[in-house]
């Protein structure tokens, strides 16, 4: 509210100098001797078109301005007004006042033009202002001397200032807008992978229980129901998974990002509970020292190890009897173990078994957060994965 409001005071003081100086062309120079260089108007009347027609280019409402109004038109058409009547001064060889109301707004459209039109444009109707600006002194009774060109030298100044701040800003926003496409298109890329890994680790254990209720359906049938009930599970959340993902990709907005399918530590044992099959003992041991204040992104990484290291034994080592899930406070540090005791043995078809990036996209997201990931064998069986992440606190 206070940067909305400080912008909304910096506007109103821009365009009350911006008044005040059309104020003092208009008012104080109404009683000029300048000579009428337009048939049937007097000074007076031709300063204040000039001016009104500059002032609408300026202050014309964003909201109110029809569809013709663009930039170009908005800066083009005040420049030429101001140029035409400084050329018929010239025709006449009569003076005629100009004053730092039509300097003012001239520089005004000049900003205008050099920010907000396309490329092309913005050099056609920056040269017309910066022409028109640099034209004035020839209005006024001032012969080619040091005090023209004097006056033409500040208004060179004062055009190099005003197009360049035009332009470093032009360039600040082109690098905003690219670094916000570059934003989106990671984000969209960070939301596919988390699709990935949630997809994977459902459909994986969709497959791993299809396999055994085929074998249960000959030798023990009667045990068939709760296998179907976890592939059910599985599925819908599967499901569940994609749409969430669909939706957030359909919105471009800064809420999509709330609501990607990512996890936290809470998340990790609704893992744990859905993982274990028939066989198979898993153990979720969770230090008390392990605050569910952690930083989002923190859990959210150690959340996908537990579902990448789960997916694995799914994949590589569907023999395992035992899976321990390990989270501690490891000296300030949080570190996420997860252990099996397979011995590599798996009947899932070749095609299911991944192409090998999932360890590589979690030492990544791990590494991004100032963590270490470690994967390999045992001391005995099996196969282990431990992360460590710095555990500060949100």
């Amino acid at each position: 509210m206070k940067h909305v409001s400080a912008r909304g005071c910096a506007h109103g003081l821009a365009v009350g100098v911006l008044l005040a100086a059309a104020v003092v062309d208009v008012v104080l120079y109404a009683g000029s001797d300048g000579t009428s260089v337009l048939p049937g108007l007097g000074t007076f009347w031709q300063t204040l078109a000039v001016m009104l027609v500059g002032l609408a280019g300026v202050l014309w409402p964003a909201e109110r301005r029809p569809e013709w109004l663009t930039p170009q038109v908005r800066t083009g058409v005040p420049a030429l007004a101001s140029a035409l009547l400084t050329a018929a001064s010239l025709l006449v060889h009569g003076p005629v006042v100009f004053g730092p109301g039509e300097i003012v707004i001239l520089l005004t459209l000049l900003f205008i033009a050099v920010r907000h039109c396309s490329p092309r444009w913005a050099l056609v109707c920056g040269v017309l202002d910066a022409a028109a600006l640099l034209s004035l002194p020839v209005r006024g009774d001032v012969k080619l001397s040091s005090d023209l060109l004097g006056l033409q030298m500040i208004g060179l100044l004062l055009v190099g200032l005003v197009a360049g701040l035009a332009g470093y800003l032009r360039s600040m926003d082109y690098r905003r807008t690219v670094a916000v496409a570059d934003t989106r298109r990671q984000e969209r890329l960070a939301i596919a992978a988390d699709l990935h890994d949630f997809v994977a680790h459902h459909v994986t254990g969709i497959l791993v229980q299809t396999q055994m209720a085929r074998m249960m359906a000959v030798t023990q049938p009667q045990e068939l129901d709760p296998v179907l009930a976890g592939i059910e599970r599985a599925a819908t959340e599967a499901l569940a998974s994609m749409r969430r993902t669909v939706g957030v990709l359909r919105d471009t907005g800064p809420e999509a990002a709330d609501r990607r399918p990512v996890g936290d530590l809470a998340g990790i044992a609704e893992l744990v509970e859905g993982f274990a099959t028939p066989g198979q003992r898993t153990v979720l041991r969770r230090d008390p020292g392990v605050s569910d204040g952690l930083p989002h992104e923190t859990q959210a990484a150690a959340f996908r190890v537990v579902q990448e290291s789960l997916t694995n034994i799914r994949r590589h080592a569907a023999d395992a009897t035992y899976v321990d899930i390990c989270l501690r406070d490891h000296v300030g540090r949080l570190e996420v173990t997860v252990a099996d005791d397979g011995r590599g043995r798996t009947q899932l078809p070749a095609a299911a078994h991944g192409g090998g990036f999932g360890l590589v996209g979690l030492q990544e997201r791990v590494t991004a957060l100032g963590g270490r990931l470690d994967a390999g064998p045992r001391g005995g069986v099996g196969w282990q994965v431990r992360a460590v992440f710095p555990a500060r606190r949100s």
